[in-house]
This record gives structure tokens, sequence and C-alpha cells, in this order.
């Protein structure tokens, strides 16, 4: 992995987006074992109708840690110096996420060149689904 330039780096600036295969129920199963989130509005389609959704959907910490991918796949996890993630929508069963950021801010901190970035998630439609941001040191 080569570190993005502090230099090179301007604000407006993207990163390489993270496009990812549709959500399934495979995925959400797979997800729930892994980070031991059982609650069944995700997994169980019986529970989520009765809680008045058309089917489960995806865990919300899972589309953050698609965003945790975005960023590691750009610079080594140990250069993220905050990640923050608000979440705007759910992610049905079928949607297609993909993973953007973009450069809003340059700055000297602690002693590092960090930059500051927008994150989100989004679907096949464009519709937002995590608004987020974190601050990587260069």
């Amino acid at each position: 992995m080569t570190l993005p330039a502090f230099d090179d780096l301007q604000v407006g600036d993207t990163l390489p987006p993270l496009a990812l295969p549709a959500i399934n129920r495979t995925t959400l199963a797979l997800f729930a074992g892994a980070s031991n989130d059982h609650n069944p509005m995700h997994i169980d389609i019986d529970y989520a109708r009765k809680g008045g959704m058309p089917d489960v959907f995806a865990h919300g910490m899972l589309s953050m840690a698609y965003l945790g991918r975005l960023l590691t796949q750009w610079v080594d996890q140990r250069r993220i110096r905050q990640f923050n993630a608000r979440f705007t929508g759910i992610t049905h069963l079928g949607d297609e996420i993909t993973c953007t950021g973009k450069v809003v801010q340059k700055f000297e901190a602690d002693g590092e060149r960090r930059v500051k970035l927008e994150i989100q998630t989004a679907n096949q439609a464009g519709d937002t689904r995590i608004l987020g941001d974190a601050t990587v040191a260069l």
C-alpha cells in the first residue's frame, strides 16, 4: 500500500470508490455471527414483518464496516485518527452499496500532517445511507 502524499492531495480530491455486491441474506447471517449482533430484525423475516418492515435489512454497523474498508484500502489503519458515522437510511436486501470519500480539509495537528474526509455510503439509486467523516494522518 502506497501512502497518499499530503502535498499531492487537494481539497476536493476523492478516494477510490468501494463498490460492493448486493446485500443478501448470507451476508447478513455472516455479519451477525462475526459481530455477535443477532438482532432478529436483521435475520428473521417474520420478526421484521411484525416490526412493520417488509423484510430483514442490513445492520448499520455492516455499512460502517464497509466505510472502514474504504479507509483501510486507502491508508493503513494505524493512520486513522478519527472515524464517525451517522446512519441516515436503511440498507435493504438487494441494495448495492458504494462507499465514497473526499478530502475536505488539510491541516497539521500534534506534529502530523492530516486530512479530514467526508465519507458516505449510497445504494444503487444514489440514496445516502450513512454520512460520516474521518481524519487521517499522512
